[in-house]
């Protein structure tokens, strides 16, 4: 598994974009995929169940299977707790030489038994990871794939100009290099949000934001400034998804104190919350 990781697969060029691309889940992500597509000339459908529009230029479905009806390419951005049902409501509908891409946050494991799923019925699946806030680049965000469609979907997307870099033919090794790169990016966070919440208590914040921003590079105050927006903003899902790496970890024998940590603040964090 481990040679094959980080591995940019592109092989010929002659996969084209599919004629239609099913968004399945139009949250901040879904909805910027789905728009960005459309705005690239993609034929795009889109099924949220709590919706009530899509992105101009997209076509609205009236369920699952009508979105992925005819489509080449399946995009599942409904969130880890209903990526199953998702999955299990589009492959009976789905075109038996399309690619389902699971793009939602879970553990390698639950990624595994979605492929599994998948083969069964004769689809190709991919792992995707994404790796960075979908808002801040949009379409133009960074992915891991990995699974039985991971070559054919970094074709695909690298005809519309989207990074991706495969990881090999096996599902859940992308979830768990995200898994990895959580474990470092939200103790990060958490570690700059708690040294900026002390200093503001004795009115050095404006210093302390400058030192943590120098040590980080030319990107650092951009950094520091999205950490202190986004931590709390997004701490129920990111304390979800550290508490997912916090289990890859613990079934590696590797011991997580600092994730605990990280896990801690987090949901300190969305207590606090007054929504």
């Amino acid at each position: 598994m481990r040679d094959t990781i980080l591995s940019t697969i592109l092989g010929p060029m002659e996969a084209a974009v599919p004629l239609r691309i099913a968004v399945l889940g139009l949250g901040e992500a879904g909805s910027i995929y789905a728009a960005d597509l459309a705005r690239q000339g993609v034929s795009v459908t889109a099924f949220d169940v709590a919706a009530t529009a899509v992105p101009p230029g997209v076509d609205p479905a009236a369920d699952i299977p009508e979105a992925v009806r005819r489509a080449g390419l399946v995009l599942s951005l409904v969130g880890g707790r209903a990526s199953g049902a998702a999955l299990e409501e589009a492959l009976p509908a789905m075109e038996r030489t399309g690619i389902f891409a699971d793009m939602n946050t879970s553990g390698p494991s639950q990624k595994q038994e979605l492929a599994k799923q998948a083969d069964g019925k004769g689809i190709l699946f991919a792992d995707v990871a994404i790796l960075a806030p979908v808002p801040r680049a949009r379409i133009k965000t960074p992915l891991v794939l990995s699974g039985t469609g991971a070559v054919g979907l970094l074709r695909i997307l690298s005809q519309l100009g989207i990074a991706a870099t495969s990881a090999g033919d096996r599902a859940g090794v992308a979830a768990e290099l995200k898994m990895l790169r959580s474990v470092f990016m939200k103790g990060l966070a958490a570690t700059v949000l708690e040294s900026v919440t002390a200093a503001r208590a004795v009115g050095a914040e404006e210093w302390v934001v400058d030192q943590i921003a120098s040590e980080l590079g030319p990107d650092g105050p951009g950094l520091v400034a999205r950490i202190l927006e986004g931590m709390p903003a997004h701490s129920v899902r990111r304390e979800t998804e550290m508490r997912e790496a916090c289990s890859f970890l613990e079934s590696l024998g590797v011991a997580h104190p600092m994730t605990d940590g990280a896990i801690e603040w987090l949901h300190s964090l969305s207590e606090s919350d007054p929504t």
